[in-house]
Order: structure tokens, then C-alpha cells, then sequence
């Protein structure tokens, strides 16, 4: 099967032509954003999930070529390869079957069924299995008798064995069995004796004594049973009806009605179902739902790392950020309109040093000496009392104060790129760096975490992680790439995931840029050492010059459609700047007028829109958001309470809130809404502010239920 037709079966709304021309610019070493944002003519406006689809595809499709020749080889060198195997495998473009197809001719390792054929016993076996008139099989089995098979009955055994190995091998019972763990596989777990009572093991308690379809198992519960099975704490098996399964294996294998033949082989295929088929089948059932709750559960951590990374920030805006604590203190930093740091200290207002008026003094002769705009407060420990405490102080001009979801400042403030930032700070400092910055602009400072330590997903560490990381990679890249990045004031960290760029060439980049100043425009991208043409195509567009010498530079409008928009503008009788952000020009031009074989209509309806709103961020500003005051613990809570808060967890059973207390509450899928909905996504997305309703309270655990049906 060609790739194009392979993409097409698995991707049946997109065009044969726009499979071949994303397939040619991604053999041409062209970036997912760029063919989705300068290539829509070609791939006929694909969005980028869609490519990395066909992507994906492309890379399958390779590795079962691949498969497919080396089965080839190796049957060939074998001497094994008949005209209808090699059609068989040829036709053949589902990994499982090719499997099943080249397991008769594997090398084995030793086997009862090996053994017995070096002991002579092949033969025999294919008499029995043949099934034809034996006029005594004892009789038989004496005629192989050696020095190595000293009785019949040590001769039937090892004939035995040869028959378990081809019932294990035979391709219509693999697949029939298959089938059936598919359909009707149970899991079935239970504790391990010897853990009852460990404190640890209370984690996994609902899944002490369970089982349920392996087909309708939630992503969520498969992995957490994993979990408890790979901790030590729970045994784990996959099986189907026994009986069933043997009454197909002898309605499909025995024929002979010979009691002593049909006898010899429901002995032998017992063995084959107990000791080969059952154990690999449940393997591989198990294996295929793992790899499903793996897709699905990366495929909600991409969702919502998405939406992390693209909240409102909130600008060029100097900041006052606060980790708040307890015994330790609460860290204080400045921050200039850049996020850079202009000042950093300690204030105590809380137990046990409890200077409330040092505290107030402090912060307010902070915010007059560095013009303040903003204070932003991580949500950690002691978290809503310093809220009151900034509410409480009257300062001379109106502060918006933010409370920041602090998730992997810590993670960050101990790493290495934290250490290159401020390596003469102390880790409390460099957290609440974060925590400023994270205001901001969090998709900056986000890309500097590990995602897996960003706290928006379920079951990160047990998912595949090669997985995980490609999926969580591309978000970011998306990410990026979709907002643009101010090439004077990037960092490394941020300018390596722009599109053609990478580690090394955004290294290149900030230290031309400690060099020789500021980019004055795109062009000078050029100049930077290892930065050839290819890359400069790729990332151009994506990267802005505020205040440059030509106006598209600070725009999402290509280097190689600058002419074009030049012609517009002499069409119209202006200059370039002249027309940028002026939309009574804009409306009178007609972009039949500038198509050609290279540029078509869908490339200059973006032009024009860039032209109108040159370098718009797609993310909202931020806002500020208010906590019941009167909720401050989880004792403060009540049945049927209904509170202000934001979703800052997605998971596929439903969503967590944060209440503005230290516990988040969760809202069941069943809870988001009257009608029933099968993704969480459907009706939320991650920061948004929503009212919920106190629904339970488990006191013990600390665990809050809510709903969002009124």
C-alpha cells in the first residue's frame, strides 16, 4: 500500500492532494507551523494538529515498510518464503498480522516443543495432526522410541508439545482469540494480601476487589491500576471466558473422531491455550489498552497544557511578585516591565514573627520606589492571607493584584536554567522570579518547566514518556509559533521553539544580540552565525522587531510576501506604513489582483488581516479574579455553598477548582452539565472562572465535591 493511500484510510477528510504536498514540504525539512501558516494553498489549510497527523502517519507507515522487508529477508535466507506467504505479507499493512504471520518461522530460544523436535518427535505430531484413521496410536508412538524417548507415552508428550506450539502459531485462531480479549476481556484486580493496612496502599482501596470490561475501562482507572500493580500493591490479570474459548479451539481443530486422536489434541490444545495463547493474547490486550489510555490521557495533557500556556498575561507591566510561607517568610521580588529583576527581599506578616505593620511599610515603600503596576501572589501556603494583607493596605494609586498558579516555580527555581538566570540568588528568590514573571507572560516563563511538572495532567509519569514528550514538545511549539516572539527580548529558552530554530541557533541569537545590540529588523537575522537561509525562511515570520526600521517586521506577514504588500501599497498610492492598521485602505483592496501561481487567495486574506491588526496576540489580557473572602479553609466550607473559583485541572473524569483555599475541589463529569457530555473539554477549559456548588464533604480524606449543574 503507498503512503498517500495508507494517510487517506486513516485520514479519510483530507484530499489525496493535500496528503502529497504536506508529505513533499515535510520532506523538504519544513516546520508543522510554518507549512500551517505560509503553505495553505498547498496543504489546503490544514491546521497543525492535522500535519503532525499525517506526520505521524508517515512515520507508521515506515516502520511497517520496514518490518514487512526485514519478514522478507529473513524467510528468504531461511529458504521458508512461499509465493502465497510472500503475497500474504505483501498485501498485508497491519503490524499484528505481520506478526502473526512470521511467528511460525521465528527463532526460538528452547522450548518443549523444540526439545521434542530434536528428540525425533515432529513427525509423529504431524501424523496426529493430520487426523486420519490410526489403527493403533500407542503402536505408533512405540516406533519413536529411542535412547532419548524412552516410553510412548514420553513420545505422545513431546508430540504434544509440537501441537501446542502450531495451535499457538496458527494465524485464524490468534485472531479469533484476540478478538475475543478485545471484545470480552475482563481486568480484574486485587490487593496483595500482605499490603492491607499499609498506609500506601489506601491509594489504590477502590481497586482492592474489582473487574470490569477491559474495552470500557477509563484511561484514568486503567492507569491508576497499573500504578498500584508496578508499586507492589495490587495483582493485576486480563482473561476471557476459559470455556468459551477452548469450545471454539476444539469446534475449530478437532475433526478426527477418534477418541484417542481428538483426545491427544484437546489435550494439546489446552496446553497451547494455558501456557502460549492465553498469557501472550492477555499481554498484548493489555498492551493495546495501555497504549490507548496513554494517547488518551497526553492527548488531555496537551489539551490543557495548551490552554496554560496560552492564558491571558498581562504585559509590559512592572510587578511586585510574593511567594508567600508561613515560618519562612514571604519572599519578595521587583520586576521591571521586562521581568527583570530589580529588587528582592523577606517580610514576616504572618505566624509566627507576625509583623503585619513592617510587612505593610515594606510593600508600600517597595511600590512607590520601583512604580509598581501589579502585584502577583502564588497560590501556595499562606497564600489568602496575604491577599487580605495586600488588600488591606491603601496605597496611593489602584493596584490590580493577581493570585498566580504557582505549579513548577520550585521545579524551576532549582534548575539549571535558573541557575544561569540568577545564580547568585537563593532558590526562594528565583521562585518568586517565576511567580512574577508567570504574570506576565506565562507562556514564556512556562517554557522554561518541564510540562510533566506544570500540573495539568493525570498520570504523567506512567503514560509512555517517548509519547508524552513528542506531544508536549509540539504543544509548546505551537504555541509559540502561534503567539510570536519579540526576537530583542526573548530568551533562549523561548526563541528555541520558534519554527527552524532549535537550541544552538537560539543560543547564536542572544549572544549576537549581546554583541551587536538590538535586531533593528529581520534581515540581520542573516548575520547570525549558523543561521542559513532555510532557518531564516522558517523563522522570520515568527519572530517580531517592535519599532523596526521596515513596519512588516513587526508583524506575522512573511519576509518572501513583502513585495506584495509593497505593490498594495503603490497600488493605492501610500506607503506601507501608511496602510498598516488602516482599514479604509485595507477594504479597497482586491486580492484577485495579486494572485499568482506562488501566492493564492487564503495566504493574501491573511495578509490583509495582519495588515489590519499587524502582530495581535491571540491570548486575552488578564484579569483579575476575586475568592469568596469569608472561605479561608476547608473548615469555612458548607453543603450547598455556592462559591466563586477556576478551573486549573482537566483530567477525562472531570475537572479540579481552586476555591482560593489549599484543597481543590473536584467536579465529576456527571456534575459539568444536565446533558450528558463524554469529553470534560466540551464545556470547560482550563483557568476558566466558574460558580460551583458544595455538593460533598469528605472530612477525613479532605476531599470537596462540586457541581456546576444549578
Amino acid at each position: 500500500m503507498e503512503l498517500v493511500e495508507y494517510i487517506q484510510q486513516h485520514q479519510k477528510d483530507i484530499s489525496e492532494k493535500s496528503i502529497k504536498n504536506t508529505l513533499k514540504c515535510l520532506a523538504d525539512d519544513n516546520t508543522i507551523p510554518f507549512i500551517a501558516r505560509y503553505r495553505k494553498e498547498l496543504t489546503g489549510n490544514l491546521d497543525e494538529n492535522q500535519i503532525a497527523r499525517i506526520q505521524k502517519l508517515s512515520s507508521i507507515h515506515q516502520e511497517i515498510v520496514s518490518r514487512k522487508a526485514y519478514i522478507l529477508q529473513t524467510l528468504i535466507q531461511d529458504q521458508v518464503l512461499t509465493p502465497e506467504l510472500e503475497q500474504r505479507i505483501e498485501k498485508s499493512f497491519d503490524l499484528i498480522q505481520l506478526e502473526d504471520l512470521y511467528l511460525p518461522f521465528k527463532k526460538k530460544k528452547k522450548t518443549k516443543a523444540t526439545i521434542a523436535r530434536e528428540k525425533g518427535l515432529e513427525p509423529l505430531a504431524k501424523i496426529i495432526m493430520k487426523q486420519n484413521n490410526i489403527d493403533d496410536l500407542d503402536h505408533l508412538a512405540e516406533r519413536y522410541i529411542n535412547s532419548e524417548v524412552p516410553t510412548s507415552m514420553d513420545a505422545l508428550a513431546g508430540a504434544k508439545a509440537i501441537i501446542a506450539e502450531w495451535i499457538n502459531e496458527n494465524e485464524y485462531v490468534r485472531h479469533r482469540l484476540r478478538d475475543m480479549f478485545r471484545q470480552n476481556g475482563t481486568i480484574e484486580t486485587n490487593v496483595i494480601k500482605t499490603k492491607i493496612g499499609d498506609e500506601q496502599a489506601k491509594k489504590f482501596e477502590n481497586y482492592f476487589d474489582h473487574s470490569e470490561l477491559l474495552k470500557k475501562c477509563a484511561s484514568h482507572r486503567l492507569l491508576a491500576m497499573l500504578r498500584g500493580e508496578s508499586e507492589g500493591f495490587l495483582k493485576l490479570t486480563i482473561a476471557i471466558d476459559k470455556k468459551e474459548a477452548i469450545n471454539f479451539l476444539e469446534y475449530t481443530l478437532i475433526k478426527s473422531l477418534q477418541p484417542e486422536v481428538a483426545w491427544i489434541i484437546e489435550e494439546a490444545l489446552k496446553d497451547a491455550y494455558k501456557r502460549l495463547l492465553s498469557p501472550s493474547l492477555a499481554n498484548e490486550a493489555l498492551k493495546e489498552a495501555k497504549q490507548k489510555a496513554d494517547e488518551v490521557s497526553v492527548t488531555v495533557f496537551a489539551k490543557n497544557l495548551n490552554q496554560l500556556l496560552l492564558a491571558p498575561p498581562l504585559g509590559e507591566q512592572t510587578v511586585l511578585a510574593i511567594d508567600p510561607g508561613y515560618r519562612s517568610g514571604c519572599k519578595i521580588v521587583c520586576l521591571d516591565a521586562q521581568g527583570n529583576l530589580l529588587h528582592n527581599e523577606n517580610i514576616y506578616p504572618h505566624a509566627p514573627q507576625k509583623d503585619r505593620v513592617g510587612a505593610i511599610k515594606k510593600i508600600k515603600s517597595l511600590v512607590n520606589a520601583y512604580g509598581i503596576q501589579a502585584i502577583s501572589i502564588g497560590n501556595g501556603t499562606a497564600s489568602r492571607e496575604t491577599e487580605q494583607l495586600i488588600e488591606s493596605i491603601a496605597f496611593d494609586r489602584p493596584l490590580k493584584v493577581f493570585i498566580v498558579n504557582e505549579a513548577g516555580a520550585s521545579i524551576y527555581s532549582a534548575s539549571k536554567i535558573a541557575r544561569e538566570e540568577f545564580g547568585d540568588k537563593d532558590i526562594t528568590v528565583r521562585g518568586a522570579v517565576s511567580i512574577g514573571r508567570r504574570l506576565q507572560d506565562p507562556l514564556a516563563e512556562l517554557v522554561k518547566i518541564d510540562p510533566k511538572s506544570i500540573g495539568v495532567g493525570q498520570y504523567q509519569h506512567d503514560v509512555d514518556q517517548q509519547l508524552l514528550k513528542s506531544e508536549l514538545d509540539n504543544t509548546v511549539m505551537f504555541c509559540v509559533n502561534k503567539v510570536g516572539v519579540n526576537l530583542n527580548t526573548a530568551s533562549k529558552h523561548l526563541l528555541q521553539y520558534v519554527a527552524g530554530i532549535g537550541e544552538k541557533l537560539a543560543e547564536n541569537i542572544i549572544n549576537y544580540r549581546q554583541e551587536n545590540g538590538a535586531f533593528e529588523s529581520r534581515k540581520e537575522l542573516k548575520k547570525v552565525p549558523r543561521l542559513g537561509e532555510k532557518a531564516f525562511v522558517q523563522a522570520s515570520a515568527f519572530l517580531r522587531i517592535h519599532q523596526p526600521l521596515n513596519p512588516l517586521d513587526n508583524s506575522a506577514v512573511h519576509p518572501e510576501s513583502y513585495a506584495v504588500v509593497e505593490k498594495m501599497a503603490k497600488d493605492l498610492n501610500v506607503k506601507v506604513n501608511e496602510l498598516i492598521q488602516n482599514k479604509a485602505l485595507i477594504d479597497q483592496i482586491n486580492i484577485d489582483h495579486y494572485t499568482t501561481d506562488k501566492i493564492g487567495r487564503l495566504t493574501l486574506q491573511d495578509i490583509l488581516q495582519e495588515l489590519e491588526k499587524p502582530g495581535l496576540d491571540p491570548r486575552q489580557s488578564a484579569k483579575v479574579f476575586s475568592f469568596d473572602r469569608s472561605i479561608k479553609t476547608f473548615e469555612d466550607l458548607k453543603l450547598g455553598m455556592k462559591l466563586p473559583g477556576i478551573i486549573n485541572n482537566i483530567t477525562n473524569f472531570g475537572c479540579f477548582v481552586d476555591m482560593g483555599i489549599k484543597e481543590n475541589g473536584l467536579i465529576h463529569i456527571s456534575k459539568i452539565s444536565p446533558e450528558f457530555i463524554s469529553d470534560v473539554n466540551e464545556k470547560v477549559h482550563l483557568h476558566q472562572e466558574v460558580t460551583v456548588t458544595v455538593i460533598g464533604l469528605d472530612e477525613i480524606k479532605r476531599k470537596i465535591q462540586l457541581s456546576l449543574i444549578d
